[in-house]
C-alpha cells in the first residue's frame, strides 16, 4: 500500500545534506528509505567533496554526487562568498522532481532549495526560515535519525531501518592492511579527537583506558586526523604499553577498513564513532547530554554511550544548551575512567 504523501512521477531526487561525516551517516536511514519509496529515482546528493569521494563504487542510496562549493549555501564563515549563479543554472538544468532540505533549520538551506525548481520541495523549518511545498518544524533536541525519517515521510518515504549502515569496499580493506597488516590479536581503536574541543575527554584518560585493554592481550590502535596528530600522539606519549601511532595515516576510506577489522572502538562524540557504528563495529562513546539525544545511538546492544550531564561552563556559569559562551572547556571530563572500561570490558567479553 502506497502512502498518500507519495509524489507521482519521480525520477530525479536532490538531497541537500553538505557538512562532515557524522551528520551524513545520521541521514543514511531516511536515504535508504527514499530509495526504497522511489527505486526508479535517482538520488543526487548536494554535498561536498569529500562525499563524492568516499561514495565512489560504493554501494549504497546515492546515486550521485554534486558538490556544493563552500559557503554557498550561506550561514559558513568565509572570506568571500561564491558566485553560484552558474552553480543554479546547472542544478535547474537537472529538472529534479523532488528536492529535499536535510540540512538543518531552514534559514539559509530553505531558500537554496527553492532555487533549484523542483516540482516538489520538502525539508525542516525553524521558527524564522521560509516553509517549502512540505514541512516538518525544526526542534533542536531531536534524534537526528529520526528528523530525517520525518522529511521523508512527507513525500510518501517510510522507514527501512533505523541503523545507518555502510557496505565496507575492497578499496577500504586495501588500505587499511597496507597501514595497518593482519596479526592474530584482535584490534581495539582509540579515537581521542573531534572538531569541537569541548567533547574532547582528556588524553591521560584515553590512555588509562588502552593500558587497561592492552593488558587484556588486545592491540591497540590510535586513530586521529592530520589535524589531530598532537591528539594522538598524546594519547601514546602517556601510556605504558604499545600502541600503533596512526595520527594522520589513513583516509576516510582506510578509516573505514580498518573499524571493519576491529573489535572495539572508543572515542569521543565524533565522526568515526558514527562510522564504527556503521560498519557494525561495537563502540564505547562519551557524550555530552545535548549530543546525546542529537546524535546517540538508538541501540545499546554494541553501542555504549557514556554521558556527561554539565550544561554551565566552569568559568562564567553560562548555561550551554540554549547558548554557547567563547570559553573552551571539555564537557565529558566528569566521566570516569572506570565508566569506560566497565563498559568496553562487556562489550569485548559478549560473544557476537
Amino acid at each position: 500500500m502506497q502512502s498518500k504523501n507519495r509524489i507521482d512521477n519521480v525520477r530525479k531526487i536532490a538531497v541537500l545534506r553538505a557538512n562532515a561525516l557524522g551528520d551524513f551517516l545520521l541521514s543514511l536511514p531516511a536515504l535508504e528509505a527514499l530509495s526504497q519509496a522511489y527505486p526508479q529515482a535517482e538520488i543526487v546528493l548536494l554535498g561536498r567533496e569529500w562525499h563524492a569521494a568516499f561514495l565512489k563504487n560504493r554501494p549504497g542510496p546515492v546515486d550521485r554526487v554534486i558538490p556544493v562549493p563552500y559557503g554557498g549555501i550561506g550561514g559558513e564563515v568565509v572570506d568571500q562568498q561564491p558566485d553560484m549563479t552558474a552553480f543554479f543554472e546547472a542544478l535547474t538544468a537537472e529538472n529534479f522532481d523532488l528536492a529535499l532540505q536535510m540540512h538543518g533549520g531552514g534559514y539559509n538551506s530553505n531558500p537554496f532549495i527553492s532555487k533549484l525548481g523542483a516540482r516538489y520541495t520538502a525539508g525542516s523549518r525553524d521558527f524564522n526560515a521560509p516553509p517549502l511545498d512540505r514541512w516538518v518544524r525544526y526542534m533542536l533536541y531531536q534524534p537526528e535519525v529520526i528528523r530525517y525519517l520525518e522529511i521523508v515521510s512527507l513525500v510518501g518515504a517510510e522507514p527501512v531501518s533505523y541503523e545507518p549502515k555502510v557496505e565496507v569496499t575492497p578499496v577500504d580493506l586495501a588500505e587499511s592492511l597496507a597501514v595497518v597488516p593482519e596479526t592474530k590479536k584482535p584490534l581495539v581503536v582509540i579515537h581521542p579527537g573531534a572538531i569541537d574541543p569541548r567533547r574532547r575527554w582528556p588524553t591521560s584518560k584515553f590512555a588509562e583506558v588502552a593500558d587497561a585493554i592492552a593488558k587484556k592481550g588486545y592491540r591497540i590502535a590510535v586513530t586521529g586526523s592530520t589535524e589531530e596528530i598532537s591528539l594522538v600522539e598524546a594519547v601514546i606519549s602517556a601510556m605504558q604499553e604499545e600502541a600503533l601511532d596512526l595520527g594522520g595515516q589513513l583516509s576516510l576510506n582506510g578509516l573505514t577498513g580498518l573499524l571493519s577489522r576491529s573489535t572495539l572502538l572508543v572515542s569521543n562524540d565524533t565522526g568515526p564513532a558514527h562510522l564504527a557504528r556503521a560498519v557494525g563495529v561495537p563502540t564505547v562513546t562519551l557524550y555530552w547530554i545535548g549530543n546525546l539525544i542529537t546524535a546517540g545511538p538508538l541501540s545499546r546492544a554494541k553501542n555504549r554511550p557514556l554521558v556527561a550531564f554539565q550544561i554551565n561552563c566552569p568559568y562564567c556559569g553560562e548555561e550551554q544548551t540554549k547558548t554557547r559562551c567563547e570559553h573552551t572547556f571539555s564537557v565529558v571530563n566528569e566521566i570516569s575512567v572506570e565508566e569506560v572500561l566497565n563498559q568496553a570490558f562487556d562489550l569485548l567479553e559478549t560473544p557476537g
